[in-house]
């Protein structure tokens, strides 16, 4: 339970701690912000993870001049971080195959969802799974467990990761240090988070309305 508070405290205070971080660590914050973001997209067993959140609150923080952070480095490393997860991904998939609904480690439940998301939108989920957790650290695995040619899947994968870091990143540097923005900075990362995960919930309503529709025939 104290585990559980101190990372959703870490979530929801996501300016405070980067701050700390950079004031400890300098430049090896570009790493850690690498690794984490990496993790996130590459690793299928760590989907919970601040993507969207971290990236519009680590784009705040370079706007203060004396962070030292710049903007233009951290988008580019960020954005190699999340090709490179999203890569390494589809690879672990493509290698486990059907064996991945075996693994204690992974929630066949997220598996399933993504392949709904990937019925409704094809080969596009890899873009739009970007801006939707948990899909977002699913789809290059379904995508490699399911064989979807590498080549598709690298242009989608790479258009992807070129809009939705700098996304978040600019969004944070331009509009993370208004006054309302920063006095009210928990909102607006549970704003985000909610905004990302309404994809999620409007594919559940569907697929619920469907199943009685079909029960009712």
């Amino acid at each position: 339970m104290e585990l559980l508070t101190q990372f959703v405290d870490i979530f929801l205070h996501l300016d405070v701690h980067l701050s700390e971080i950079i004031s400890q660590y300098g430049t090896w914050t570009y790493a850690i912000l690498f690794a984490i973001i990496f993790v996130e997209t590459g690793l299928v067993i760590m989907p919970f993870l601040p993507g969207d959140s971290l990236l519009f609150a680590a784009g705040a923080i370079a706007a203060i001049g004396s962070s030292g952070l710049n903007i233009f480095l951290m988008v580019v490393l960020l954005m190699v971080a999340a090709i490179l997860g999203d890569t390494v991904n589809y690879w672990i998939g493509h290698s486990l195959g059907e064996k991945a609904y075996e693994s204690k480690w992974v929630k066949k439940e997220y598996i399933d969802k993504t392949h709904e998301f990937f019925e409704k939108h094809g080969g596009k989920t890899i873009f739009l799974a970007r801006f939707v957790p948990i899909i977002r650290t699913f789809a290059p695995f379904v995508a490699g467990i399911g064989k979807m040619s590498y080549k598709y899947f690298f242009s989608y994968n790479v258009i992807g990761g070129l809009v939705w870091v700098p996304l978040f990143a600019f969004a944070g540097y331009f509009f993370g240090n208004i006054e309302f923005v920063k006095h009210n900075f928990s909102v607006v990362i549970l704003v985000i988070i909610a905004i990302s995960l309404v994809p999620v919930f409007i594919e559940a309503w569907k697929a619920r309305k469907e199943a009685v529709a079909a029960k009712a025939e």
